[in-house]
């Protein structure tokens, strides 16, 4: 039987639904059944939101994962005692749950760079808190690239074995139309089908979704496609990348999920968004691909209107560790 990877669990925004979801989780006996899970958070709002989800479970204080039991019923946590729990206000933006949130992130990041955890599986942060704490990051993948001191990492998403990469990410769509050159589209191939294979991924054969309605019509609704789109994709095949296309976008997802690709160079944020979400909401997982280390992250905010509550849904959660125990065997930490 393969050894359990440890994942580590940054417990995210404490004023969001991040210590919910990663408790209501970890009631899962699969869980365990796949990995050894270490939450990085505070213990006071680890207790706090056992009793929330009135869920049946001890804390287990450690200071390394070597000491951790990793068994159902116990919670092991590295606790950076970061958070006041008397001050602290479910669903409002503070400095310390942005503060704390980072300081998670970071031991997480650290235990990943030294080998002590096999891959990080990250909850909800919040990007107001951020602000009022003065961390210098927008979000989970800019603070990762600097911490991890990687270049432009990849975005994938899984869900319900359909995956989709990226080409652009947060821009406008102006912006992002004038990104997709035939360079670019080349390199994100060629990136693309090695993050693939980091992942023990042998079968990779890629479709570039189009931009335009009918992939342009041979230029009738666009040029894009002919201009840019697809010589970035004749390039990429005569670097011995299996790709195709581009295949149009209100069909090239539908495809990919009934297994003719596996998997699809979306070009701009919304596109594979809509696609992925549409197909689960609750079981799209984010893979950050590029960095020394595995990551994934469920793909929602810190729901500060439900924080507290014992709403929050952790589906997500659940499938993000999964995902996370089930490529962290065969993961290879070359730098892209």
């Amino acid at each position: 039987m393969t050894e359990r990877a440890i994942i580590a669990i940054p417990m995210g925004d404490p004023a969001g639904i991040g210590p919910e979801i990663t408790m209501k989780s970890l009631t899962k006996q699969e869980i365990y059944d796949v990995c050894k899970p270490l939450v990085i958070g505070n213990t006071a709002v680890i207790k706090k939101a056992i009793e929330i989800v009135e869920a049946n479970l001890e804390v287990n204080e450690v200071s390394s994962p070597t000491e951790g039991k990793y068994e159902l019923g116990t919670v092991d946590v590295i606790n950076l005692d970061n958070i006041d729990i008397d001050t602290l206000e479910y669903g409002q933006v503070s400095a310390q749950g942005g503060q704390g949130a980072f300081e998670y992130i970071k031991r997480s990041v650290e235990l990943a760079m030294d080998g002590q955890v096999q891959a990080l599986a990250t909850t909800p942060i919040n990007k107001e808190s951020l602000k009022a704490a003065k961390v210098p990051y927008i979000g989970h993948t800019e603070m990762l690239e600097d911490l991890a001191g990687s270049d432009d990492p990849l975005t994938m998403f899984e869900v319900n074995g359909m995956r989709i990469f990226f080409l652009t990410r947060h821009l406008s769509l102006k912006d992002a139309i004038a990104e997709m050159t035939k360079e670019r589209v080349q390199d994100y191939l060629i990136r693309c089908d090695r993050a693939l294979q980091r992942l023990g991924v042998e079968n990779r054969r890629f479709a570039v979704a189009g931009l335009n309605p009918h992939s342009g019509e041979g230029g009738l609704f666009g040029w894009e496609e002919v201009e840019q789109i697809k010589p970035g994709i004749e390039l990429a095949v005569k670097d011995g990348i299996d790709a195709v296309g581009p295949v149009p976008a209100d069909s090239v997802f539908f495809q990919a999920l009934n297994g003719k690709y596996d998997a699809v160079l979306s070009l701009y944020h919304d596109q594979g968004h809509i696609a992925a979400k549409m197909t689960d909401f609750h079981r799209t997982v984010s893979i950050t691909n590029g960095l020394p280390f595995l990551r994934t992250s469920v793909d929602h905010g810190t729901a500060f209107d439900i924080a507290g509550k014992n709403i929050a849904e952790s589906i997500s959660m659940e499938e993000c560790i999964k995902v996370a125990a089930q490529y962290a065997p065969n993961f290879t930490r070359t730098t892209l």
